[in-house]
């Protein structure tokens, strides 16, 4: 009986609870792995929209109120852009009047976001990784130092982003940003606190 305790049961023992050491190592390094794979994109995601936003709100001068109406701009909207023809720097020419600006309408979709091959701007509505869930997306306009200012926020909350991970892991750090005060998941903008269109990854 003793041998079959010291030859057997206590190297099977040994064995399994180096297993469970290495497995509570190596699961937050995974969990964190593929979590910073996810936001990669989550944050690719997050900056198209924010492109076209700003696009938006300087042809409307507000940001879209709804991912339909930032997804027809990008489709159907068109921008205008100034052209200046000549150099200020040459002074014959300015003094000749021979430098000029001109307004060019170009399409929106094929100035922006036009160097991704096969861009779909339908792709913006849904989170990745969350089987479906939408991109949560809103604008409004505050009034700060007695002046309106068009406001807009996209959020993408970890519980959507990070779904299928390890859950006591994605409750921890959602618990984490949660105490910081911090948003939990990747947010561009903010229509609470006015923030230049930051993302809170930068």
């Amino acid at each position: 009986m003793k041998k079959l305790l010291t030859y057997v049961i206590l190297p099977l023992m040994i064995l399994a609870l180096a297993y469970l050491l290495v497995k509570s190592i190596m699961e937050p390094v995974k969990f964190n792995n593929e979590k910073a794979a996810r936001e990669a994109d989550a944050i690719t995601l997050l900056k198209d929209i924010r492109t076209l936003q700003v696009a938006y709100k300087n042809v409307y001068n507000h940001y879209a109120p709804s991912m339909d109406s930032l997804i027809d701009f990008y489709n159907n909207g068109e921008m205008t852009i100034i052209k200046q023809i000549g150099s200020m720097d040459d002074s014959v020419a300015v003094a000749q009047k021979l430098v000029r600006r001109e307004s060019i309408k170009l399409k929106v979709r094929d100035t922006l976001l036009n160097d991704r091959v096969n861009f779909n701007p339908e792709y913006l509505r849904t989170i990745p990784y969350s089987n479906g869930d939408p991109v949560i997306m809103k604008s409004d306009i505050k009034v700060v130092s007695g002046v309106n200012v068009p406001l807009f926020e996209a959020d993408i909350p970890y519980n959507s982003l990070l779904k299928g991970m390890d859950h006591q892991l994605l409750v921890n750090l959602n618990y984490e940003r949660t105490d910081q005060g911090r948003y939990p998941g990747l947010q561009v903008g903010s229509i609470d606190n006015p923030n230049n269109n930051a993302g809170n990854w930068e």
